[in-house]
């Protein structure tokens, strides 16, 4: 079987999505690229969770035709492989519903940085797009959001800012794994979370200031990065 590995880590990130609270039925979707090969493995479109496993997973080419599957791959498809297209260091997408961070890219609004949390994955806010036009919408919908994505982040660096909300739609995170891009979901309503919580609290609407954003972000993800243990060998 084509790919068994990724097969299998693109699968992981899935349930992951599903044990971490995030997606309802069938919503949500993982994927995971294979750059030296060229090939996408995502998931299959409305097929629950609970029935998954790595022979159901759907490979394709980065121009979105089949190599290796009998179900239709997830109807989102086109929006990864526009992100792994213009996003050259993705190696996962994931996908969600999930409810705070769906709320705030219904609102149309992106996450302010209000603490470290935050600061310790994403350096800046987590963006909104604009809406999508009619014309967007009525002609390859899906290709259509990824591009919105990708036109945002012309100005952003998608390695410091691993998520995007798509308006009145969702969250599309990404990272150097399927598992990787899974995370970020996850962290992704966190924030979202906590960001809604502090605003209703507090009525805050300042994010903390770039002193301490930074450094919670480059002790991380710096050149001189000291968080965690040394890798080794």
């Amino acid at each position: 079987m084509l790919l068994q590995t990724l097969r299998e880590e693109v699968r992981d990130a899935n349930l992951e999505l599903v044990r971490r609270g995030l997606v309802l039925y069938t919503f949500g979707n993982a994927s995971g690229i294979s750059r030296k090969d060229g090939l996408v493995v995502i998931k299959p479109s409305g097929v629950p969770y609970e029935d998954l496993a790595p022979e159901h997973m759907v490979i394709t080419t980065l121009d979105g035709q089949i190599v290796e599957g009998n179900l239709r791959p997830s109807s989102d498809l086109p929006t990864h492989l526009e992100i792994y297209k213009h996003f050259p260091h993705a190696g996962g997408v994931a996908h969600t519903h999930s409810e705070f961070a769906t709320a705030w890219a219904q609102a149309g609004m992106s996450i302010p940085c209000f603490g470290t949390t935050h600061a310790d994955y994403f350096h800046g806010e987590v963006p909104v797009t604009p809406p999508l036009t009619p014309d967007e919408i009525a002609s390859d919908y899906e290709k259509n959001t990824g591009l919105v994505i990708c036109r945002l982040f012309q100005q952003l660096d998608p390695d410091a800012v691993p998520a995007v909300l798509v308006a009145g739609h969702g969250p599309f995170c990404w990272g150097p794994s399927a598992a990787a891009a899974a995370h970020h979901a996850v962290i992704v309503e966190s924030v979202a979370r906590m960001a809604y919580y502090t605003r209703t609290l507090s009525g805050k609407d300042s994010p903390i200031g770039h002193a301490l954003h930074d450094k919670h972000f480059l002790r991380k993800h710096g050149q001189d990065a000291y968080y965690g243990q040394v890798k080794t060998k």
